[in-house]
């Protein structure tokens, strides 16, 4: 399994390719990359997602960034998106979240930021790799940077989202609502429960424990929470709520125990921005994978939908240079400008219950007042031929079948549904997705693609 390096950072097997000397020269490398954009001291916010192998990680990039001269300020084990918080506030010159986001526990990695709490863009990332390709000077002993710990960024993070105008704390109290909740035992234990209970909410935690051993598959989708559907049933809850290791995806089940789609965390958000705040001239921005009902939603109110390439900072850096008011990803991702530019689970969470709460029904009630699609997923890895051949065949094959996007991947838009086929940012695989209004054509959708690609492997047959 390669290492993975990309805009969403670096990640791969913890002693296999994601190793000591892997780690030391990409920290060493982003050291000398902010020193190289800084006139004064540097100082460079480190948080962790919970997992076994963190702590050591967190050792060696501190240990790596001090002997560069740089000052570390930990802020231990917390979501992605407090991260970026706490760069942007402390006015930091840059951030590393150790993370492999949904990946499996034996993987690890690192996600870096500039200091305006964004993930790094393209030329960014291009000048980062630059420095961590080459040799590295260190501080001498007297000029070492220093290390301090602060544990208050997860209570600053909670006290933001409250502090919202778009979320009500006294209006969700009142609903007093049961929320199971799913953390699969990593930095979501340590913020969302204790978000929960400040909103007046009778939780039930599992996996919240925050051992990094998961508890299932750590990425949520359908498959991997059964337990938690369950648990929602049993227990008679309003919902369920899960979240990725780092906290940046937020996946909703209904009150009867149902998938609530991970597409439609962003578009009822969408929705419940643009009601209360108006969408009349607004900007919406999503990534070409997400939902069309992203898009229905902003006409409705007048707004204009945009799309961008998937990866968080690509829709990030559309936001703001457009001013968006709300974005995100079909993932579970949301983005709301009002907090800051980065995907979080934490305010998603303050924005759907505000919504939930302000329709006096149920989720699933919530959902069926949207516009209804259904998306289909599937993946591939792919055997002796290139991803890049892959999609430039099947550029040339659909030119004339559709309209067609190659800002990221092909994406075919077709007058009732899409298919969009792109390589991973975060895994060695092809991902292809399809939308159509019910679920047997969407898979359907993939299907025939899954199929059309392989035969393009020289093993087909």
């Amino acid at each position: 399994m390669a290492l993975m390096v990309s805009i969403s950072g670096i990640r791969g097997v913890v002693g296999s390719t994601l190793t000591p000397d892997v780690i030391i020269r990409y920290v060493a490398g982003f050291g000398s990359y902010c020193r190289s954009r800084s006139t004064g001291p540097v100082t460079v916010v480190v948080g962790r997602d919970g997992r076994i192998t963190g702590a050591a990680i967190t050792d060696m990039i501190t240990s790596a960034l001090t002997m560069s001269g740089i000052h570390v300020m930990d802020i231990g084990i917390c979501p992605t998106p407090t991260v970026q918080l706490a760069v942007e506030h402390e006015h930091a010159a840059g951030g590393i979240a150790i993370t492999a986001s949904h990946n499996p526990m034996q993987w690890n990695g690192m996600k870096f930021m500039a200091s305006t709490g964004l993930f790094l863009d393209g030329a960014e990332n291009a000048e980062f790799w630059k420095h961590a390709g080459q040799p590295q000077a260190y501080a001498a002993w007297d000029a070492i940077g220093t290390l301090s710990q602060r544990g208050d960024w997860l209570a600053r993070h909670i006290g933001l989202v409250l502090d919202l105008p778009l979320v009500k704390a006294d209006v969700i109290r009142k609903r007093r609502f049961r929320v199971v909740v799913d953390c699969v035992n990593a930095a979501g234990g340590a913020i969302v429960p204790a978000l929960l209970r400040e909103l007046g909410c009778d939780v039930i935690e599992m996996a919240c424990d925050v051992s990094g051993v998961f508890s299932h598959t750590p990425e949520p989708i359908p498959e991997n929470l059964t337990g938690l559907a369950g648990r929602v049933r049993s227990e008679h809850a309003d919902l369920g709520i899960a979240v990725d290791p780092d906290v940046d995806r937020l996946v909703l089940i209904n009150e009867k125990g149902e998938p609530y789609g991970e597409e439609y965390t962003i578009a009822t958000v969408v929705d419940h921005v643009l009601k209360t705040q108006g969408g009349k001239g607004q900007t919406v921005v999503a990534n070409l994978s997400t939902t069309r009902a992203v898009d229905d939603i902003a006409r409705r109110y007048g707004a204009t939908p945009v799309r961008t390439p998937v990866g968080e900072i690509n829709v990030a850096s559309a936001m703001k240079r457009l001013g968006a008011v709300v974005g995100g990803e079909g993932s579970g991702g949301v983005i709301l400008p009002a907090l800051h530019y980065g995907r979080d689970a934490i305010v998603g969470i303050g924005l759907i219950l505000q919504a939930l709460a302000e329709s006096g029904g149920t989720l699933s009630q919530l959902k069926a007042s949207l516009p209804q699609y259904c998306i289909a997923k599937g993946k591939m890895e792919l055997a002796g031929i290139a991803p890049e051949e892959v999609l430039e065949t099947m550029k040339k094959r659909h030119a004339t079948e559709g309209t067609v996007n190659t800002d990221d991947g092909v994406k075919i838009d077709f007058p009732d549904a899409w298919v969009h086929f792109r390589k991973s940012n975060t895994e060695p695989i092809v991902r292809i997705i399809g939308e159509s209004a019910t679920m047997e054509s969407a898979l359907a959708l993939v299907t025939r693609f899954q199929d059309e690609i392989r035969t393009l492997m020289p093993a087909h047959g």
